[in-house]
């Protein structure tokens, strides 16, 4: 028998480990109370300074306490807040499952307090980030309208910011109820009506986060359903605030270059598309965001006729997530219609749940015509029935009209002899010797540009610090003027005009 050595503090007694045991879920639901707790100093004070850093500093760490959620520790933050008799407070305690012990001292120190609409909705958010992590979306969608109600009624600006992330978790238990999306019977449809209301009541408010962030939702809601139409219509009639935060304006980027994308305006939506990937914050929490803004700019630059570059597939974050798109590039770049329809039949789910699939069955033509020019730049003169083989075309006269289009979009400079039945490729021009090199780089500098006037809007001051200013220094002349007055009454001697008042 190997007995256990005493004198090793390396070792731990079994009574002692399963009192760690049996300690750890304790600590770790204190921790995430006084977390809560702060907060609600935070809210607090973000009222009285009329401050909403404080705000979304609060908001901030609910990425950090989602994992240690649970009825135990809802109840006893909301028990440590709310009045023993208040209804919001017994409300919330009944809907996550807790019990309002009968402690006194908690009735005794919250008697008198009178309860904040910041704090009694951040902790509405709460209870919707423990809904939607235990995945129970029914629940979570009746209390988020509920949630989403009383925020209406309340018109306050130190709201804005919470009510933006109470509406981003009400749409979101929506898309989880049955039937999903696309379907027209989702649960999406129903509540649009509420969203345009509340979008119209932000405008109205003045409210530009909550503004923002349903327009987004708005956006995403509809297509959702493939209802493009009605999408592009809300970006027509509606404007998106200037100063929305950094992660509502690269969302809106990117459903903005979806749309754009579907209805065949593939230079806007580009341009749109750079800009979210630009905008896409570098944390790993954002990675998801960042791939699917990069899975439809590839398949935008490939319907444009441009190849992406080949050191986008081999960053670290993805290159995992972008190898199907890596199969289809090569593809097209190489012209190989055959391959571009392997791939396509082979990553068919993947491209389906990305929302690019619609999108990649566009790049059929492109195919051929990288095909025709790739043949164009490699032989002067090649006739059709070879093209036809060498692209997998079905006949001579298909081949020869897609020549034919290709030529008049300027894709290839050649010409087509009818009558003996070829292509005859000219001489290609210097490229620097066109406006092509100045207008690239003119794109560059005006995004740089843009960048540059986005920081300078970005930069926050403290609020009303210019009269603070003011008042100190109106207060310094009116104790100066005192002083001097006193001095020339005769009613400070030498001694205080010495001591007190050296500076004069």
């Amino acid at each position: 028998m190997r007995w256990l050595d005493v004198t090793n503090h390396n070792s731990v007694l079994p009574a002692e480990a399963d009192l760690r045991a049996t300690r750890a879920p304790y600590l770790h639901s204190t921790d995430a109370y006084q977390d809560i707790t702060s907060n609600f100093a935070l809210l607090e004070r973000a009222v009285g300074q009329f401050d909403s850093r404080f705000t979304l500093r609060a908001l901030r760490s609910i990425s950090s306490l989602r994992k240690r959620l649970d009825p135990e520790v809802l109840t006893e933050a909301i028990v440590s807040y709310y009045p023993a008799n208040n209804f919001e407070g017994n409300d919330l305690i009944a809907l996550v499952g807790g019990y309002r012990s009968p402690t006194k001292g908690y009735q005794d120190s919250n008697a008198k307090r009178e309860v904040a609409s910041e704090v009694d909705i951040y902790l509405g958010i709460l209870v919707q980030v423990y809904f939607y992590d235990q995945q129970e979306y029914e629940k979570g969608a009746e209390w988020s309208s509920r949630l989403v109600d009383r925020i209406r009624d309340l018109n306050r600006r130190t709201l804005d910011s919470l009510a933006a992330r109470a509406y981003f978790y009400f749409a979101l238990f929506h898309e989880k109820l049955d039937p999903k999306p696309p379907s027209k019977l989702s649960a999406v449809i129903g509540i649009r009506r509420q969203l345009l209301g509340a979008l119209r009541s932000a405008v109205l408010r003045k409210d530009q986060d909550t503004q923002a962030a349903v327009m987004v939702l708005l956006l995403r809601n509809y297509i959702s359903t493939a209802d493009i139409t009605q999408a592009d219509l809300l970006v027509a009639q509606t404007q998106f605030p200037q100063t929305a935060p950094n992660n509502q304006v690269a969302r809106f980027l990117y459903y903005l270059g979806r749309i754009r994308a579907i209805q065949l305006n593939y230079t806007e939506a580009h341009e749109h598309l750079t800009s979210a990937t630009r905008k896409s914050p570098t944390s790993s929490t954002a990675a998801g965001f960042y791939q699917a803004s990069m899975k439809l700019l590839v398949v935008v630059e490939l319907l444009m006729g441009d190849i992406p570059e080949r050191a986008i597939f081999s960053q670290p974050k993805l290159e995992r997530a972008l190898e199907p798109y890596f199969r289809l590039v090569q593809a097209v770049r190489a012209g190989d219609l055959q391959g571009f329809i392997r791939a396509v039949q082979q990553h068919g789910p993947v491209f389906q749940s990305d929302g690019t699939y619609t999108l990649i069955l566009r790049l059929r033509q492109n195919v051929i015509r990288t095909g025709i020019r790739m043949l164009s730049l490699s032989y002067s003169r090649i006739s059709l029935r070879d093209i036809c083989i060498r692209l997998g075309l079905e006949s001579e006269e298909s081949a020869e009209y897609i020549v034919a289009k290709a030529i008049r979009d300027g894709v290839i400079e050649a010409n087509i002899n009818h009558e003996k039945g070829y292509m005859q490729t000219k001489r290609p021009g210097d490229v620097y010797a066109t406006r092509e090199p100045a207008e690239a780089f003119h794109d560059r500098i005006s995004a740089c540009l843009v960048l540059h006037d986005e920081c300078v809007k970005a930069m926050r001051y403290p609020m009303n610090q210019h009269r603070l200013e003011l008042k100190n220094a109106q207060e310094a002349r009116e104790r100066e003027r005192e002083l001097v007055k006193e001095i020339q009454d005769g009613d400070i001697d030498d001694d205080d005009a010495a001591g007190d008042f050296e500076g004069l």
